[in-house]
């Protein structure tokens, strides 16, 4: 939890700082990309995790508490945001400088596309991987892992780069290519991690003895569901 809390806060801000630009294009798409591309595909990993050994339940608990995470972050900026700067910060950076790279993080467009786009990616993702585990009788993990980071990165990606282009933060021009490079850099970084998400489920299960799966549970994000 602490480690997937830390790569929620990392990314946001990551995001708010950079749009990199590889410098050249696949199927005629620039592949440009904000900072937090980088590493918030790992959160889809350690969800994964989470959901294979501990099933839906647990995973809810974690996602429930990166959102609040999230928030208190972007109250946080919002907060030094406001408060009077001091003269010789002003001087060698500035309110503009905060303004350009943590503005977006400070309320506003930025925050309510991560928060929206993590809770409808991160939710999905578990709900997937959940059900598949149940039908697939716990068979075929890379597939389970791989198919629901489809399913929420797919959603993850949208909601973000829509929001935060209807906000102002991004150019609907750079839509397209923001969000299939989102796309595509995340589920990638899903693929290569395999080997380390079955390495670490197997651990997992071995030393804390559990596998649970979700049977019968209600998949309302909002409901708590009874413990297996």
């Amino acid at each position: 939890m602490a480690f997937f809390v830390a790569i929620l806060i990392v990314s946001n801000v990551a995001s708010s700082a950079k749009i990199v630009d590889l410098g050249f294009a696949v199927f005629g798409v620039r592949l440009a990309f904000d900072g937090g591309t980088l590493v918030f595909p790992l959160s889809y990993v350690f969800g994964d995790i989470l959901t294979e050994v501990y099933g839906f339940r647990a995973s809810r608990r974690v996602i429930w508490t990166g959102f609040a995470a999230l928030a208190f972050s972007s109250l946080l900026f919002l907060f030094l945001r406001v408060l009077p700067p001091e003269a010789g910060w002003e001087g060698y950076a500035g309110s503009a400088a905060y303004e350009a790279i943590l503005g977006g993080m400070s309320g506003g467009g930025m925050a309510l596309a991560s928060m929206a786009a993590y809770w409808a990616g991160e939710f999905s993702n578990s709900m997937v991987l959940s059900r598949m585990k149940v039908i697939m009788q716990g068979r075929f993990l890379w597939v389970r892992t791989i198919g629901s980071t489809l399913v929420g990165e797919l959603l993850d990606s949208l909601v973000f780069v829509s929001i935060a282009c209807l906000t102002g933060v991004f150019s609907w021009l750079s839509f397209i290519s923001l969000a299939f490079t989102n796309y595509l850099f995340k589920c990638a970084v899903e693929i290569l991690m395999t080997p380390v998400t079955y390495l670490a489920v197997i651990g997992l299960k071995k030393a804390e003895g559990a596998d649970v799966y979700d049977a019968g549970i209600s998949f309302n994000p909002f409901k708590r569901t009874a413990a297996p």
